[in-house]
């Protein structure tokens, strides 16, 4: 069985690897291959995780975690990481008694750099994560790899091997509650009111402007697009206010780098600002 739950590694992510191997293991020494002098820290020091066990819900499923402990100053990106992260990747492959999982990610930073912006999470990341079994009420036992980049001077590549056998009833974990918290609001109980999309193509692509009906969240309203499908870079975006209306808009070039179909539905837009988040499924097209 294998349950790939978000793309591969980005150019970025090849860079990184062609640079540093460093492959870290849950509740094991760590072991590291670098070019003399790249990482001034051991693995063990930027980078721990496990697998926090959580609680069974009424309908079943499993309420868990992947809990990263970083170095100070040092982070790891959202599951759409910016213009410069490495994007996560989840691959399940040997768990038992497993259908799907479902992730809650947290409200996310914002991290601006030499003209790029990143996305991610600093020093700390509680990621919930629901486990959906095959066979309600029996036990699951989720073998997990998972591959994500850690970055502070240096971005570095990171296999994380772990696992955990999830029985019996569980307890509730404040800081699995917290994370839940933490998640974006939705579209409704932020006041958001309507949105739409025009589309327009480009040379390699097409360029994509939502208008969206909502309160002010705050100051540094930033918008950020995902459509679904990895093989859709999504360029830097531009977002302002235009009166009640927040405007975003970016370039959606595929690998083919020519104008192309956008499944409208598919399309995600969170918005950023003063430590809120407000999530938005889908883009309608704009009227006339």
């Amino acid at each position: 069985m294998r349950l790939s739950s978000l793309p591969p590694f980005a150019a970025l992510a090849r860079l990184a690897l062609a640079r540093f191997a460093l492959a870290v293991f849950a509740q094991a020494p760590f072991a590291l291959g670098q070019p003399a002098a790249a990482v001034p820290l051991t693995p063990e020091e930027i980078v721990q995780a496990r697998i926090l066990p959580g609680w069974r819900l009424t309908d079943g499923n499993q309420m868990a975690a992947l809990e990263l402990t970083l170095a100070d100053h040092w982070k790891t990106y959202w599951r759409a990481p910016g213009d410069a992260g490495i994007p996560p990747s989840f691959d399940w492959a040997g768990s038992e008694n497993l259908a799907r999982v479902r992730f809650h990610w947290p409200r996310p930073e914002l991290f601006r750099l030499n003209g790029e912006t990143s996305v991610g999470y600093l020093n700390r990341l509680v990621l919930p994560i629901e486990f959906v079994p095959q066979q309600s009420g029996a036990p699951v036992a989720v073998k997990a790899k998972v591959r994500i980049g850690v970055c502070n001077d240096i971005c570095v590549p990171v296999e994380l091997n772990l696992a955990a056998d999830l029985t019996g009833p569980g307890a509730t974990d404040p800081a699995i509650e917290a994370a839940l918290a933490a998640a974006p609001e939705p579209a409704a109980a932020a006041g958001v009111t309507g949105f739409r999309c025009a589309l327009r193509p480009i040379s390699d692509g097409l360029h994509l402007v939502a208008r969206i009906a909502m309160p002010a969240l705050g100051s540094g309203e930033t918008a950020l697009f995902e459509t679904g499908d990895p093989a859709i870079w999504v360029g830097a975006t531009k977002t302002l206010r235009q009166g009640g209306d927040l405007v975003a808009e970016a370039d959606l070039v595929p690998d083919g780098a020519a104008p192309f179909v956008l499944d409208r539905s598919r399309i995600r837009i969170t918005v950023l600002a003063s430590g809120r988040a407000v999530e938005l499924d889908g883009c309608p097209a704009q009227d006339g």
